[in-house]
């Protein structure tokens, strides 16, 4: 991934004092995830680029804990985008080869720390969940000119539309350290991604890189949300010190005597819980997990002594070992460690060894399958392993607006589909008719009008059972 920053400010060549990096000279900076490599193509009087380039490591990336967007999917941590575009990596590159120039420092030309420079930023591969409006969004009200082109999925199958990433360019008349905090804080907020796990520090963070310009900013709540993951807790805290010159003396007094809120359960949890309840609301005593991750499920069915078989299932091997460890597997008594399996398997082919079961669940799987895979997985679970109850759950698209106005913006990444209610239940149909199953469609979370809840929910039962 490359960032080139340019100006054409008398003398050029005080951007190297700017961002303490001699022109003469190729620099390397080692971060946790690989290596940048910062040298200057141009350096003349009258022009001077500074480029960055970053080497990432993908096996780095394996490795690390928190995987890439926390290891949400379990195929992410192996296929993914990181180490090609500019993410939530490059602002860490930033923050740490330009560290004095972000914090406002210079100490061979202080003076130059608040003088406005003529400056043209290049990023060659910006992911942008909410296609070029959005880039317009972030970047305008600081005003920057923008130029972005955006590339198609495949140049061989033009029908598949446009990819989420784009060669954006940049130009603004600002101080470097404007410059540099815009960028740190847009960038992940373009992608709405991070490479790593958003806890309290993270709003100090963003509180201290946007200080002059985030409060003003008319998306700062978009900004504060997608920055720190859409923890609605973190968002709080940043919005309510963003905020507090907007709030009445009187109505702040008021907020400190109020009754504390009641915490709800997160949307995640609850739906495990209710899928959890689900399983069991009939005499039941084998269930699969079918794309168990991290086996959150597992641990839940674990409690339930009802169920003498319990099989997770999952196409990720080193998921499968944070199962393990978090099932603390190896330290069960005998009798309850017999009761649990892990097995490494695909779900689009037939696999006997989940064949024969009471019930089964796909809690968030099947939109992160393509057309024929999807297909292929009906057939695997319907027709050959035909457990008599399957529960599964999928993001309801027409929530997403109560989010985000980009209608074609979903929930990850890796999404290949999300549907509405009427597509949902036209699947649902389908499945009975072609597999002899009844259905009953449910709503997870907290339903908005017209638009129906976060997660939909269909429990599919044997026409026989």
């Amino acid at each position: 991934m490359l960032l080139t920053i340019t100006t054409r400010h008398m003398p050029a060549t005080d951007l190297g004092y700017l961002l303490h990096k001699h022109p003469a000279k190729v620099q390397d900076i080692e971060l946790s995830k690989g290596k940048a490599h910062i040298f200057y193509p141009v350096a003349t009087e009258q022009e001077c680029t500074c480029a960055m380039v970053l080497d990432i490591d993908p096996v780095g990336l394996v490795r690390a804990n928190e995987g890439p967007s926390g290891n949400n999917f379990a195929l992410e941590q192996y296929v993914n985008d990181r180490p090609y575009v500019a993410s939530s990596i490059m602002s860490n590159a930033i923050s740490k080869a330009f560290a004095s120039a972000l914090n406002g420092k210079c100490k061979d030309k202080p003076e130059m720390v608040e003088m406005p420079m003529p400056f043209e930023v290049k990023l060659s591969v910006l992911p942008v969940n909410g296609g070029e409006q959005m880039i317009q969004r972030m970047f305008g009200p600081l005003g920057y000119t923008v130029n972005a082109t955006q590339y198609t999925l495949d140049d061989k199958f033009p029908e598949w539309g446009h990819s989420r990433y784009f060669t954006v360019v940049l130009k603004h008349t600002v101080t470097l350290q404007s410059l540099l905090t815009h960028l740190y804080i847009l960038i992940p907020v373009l992608d709405n991604d991070k490479h790593y796990w958003v806890n309290k520090e993270e709003v100090e963070k963003l509180l201290a890189k946007g200080k002059g310009w985030l409060d003003k900013h008319p998306e700062r709540e978009l900004i504060s949300r997608r920055y720190l993951r859409h923890q609605k807790s973190l968002m709080n805290d940043a919005m309510s010190m963003l905020m507090k010159d907007d709030i009445p003396e009187e109505l702040v007094e008021a907020e400190m005597i109020s009754e504390p809120e009641i915490p709800t359960p997160k949307l995640h949890d609850s739906r495990l819980q209710l899928v959890c309840d689900e399983l069991l609301s009939t005499p039941v005593r084998s269930v699969l997990d079918l794309g168990c991750g991290e086996g959150k499920l597992l641990k839940l069915l674990m409690a339930h002594q009802q169920l003498t078989h319990i099989t997770g299932m999952d196409v990720s091997s080193r998921t499968l070992e944070v199962a393990y460890r978090r099932l603390k597997y190896y330290q069960l008594p005998d009798n309850q460690r017999k009761r649990l399996r892990l097995i490494l398997g695909s779900l689009v082919y037939r696999d006997r060894r989940i064949e024969g079961f009471d019930a089964a669940a796909l809690v968030e799987v099947i939109e992160h399958l393509d057309h024929e895979r999807l297909k292929a997985l009906e057939k695997t679970v319907f027709e050959y392993a035909k457990p008599a109850k399957v529960v599964v759950t999928t993001p309801n698209k027409e929530w997403n607006i109560t989010f985000t106005e980009d209608t074609s913006m979903m929930r990850h990444n890796d999404h290949r589909f999300e549907w509405t209610r009427a597509e949902f239940s036209t699947w649902c149909e389908k499945i009975s008719t072609t597999y002899g199953y009844t259905y009953v469609i449910k709503a997870i979370g907290d339903e908005a009008e017209k638009v129906g809840a976060p997660t939909q929910m269909a429990v599919f039962t044997t026409i026989n059972n």
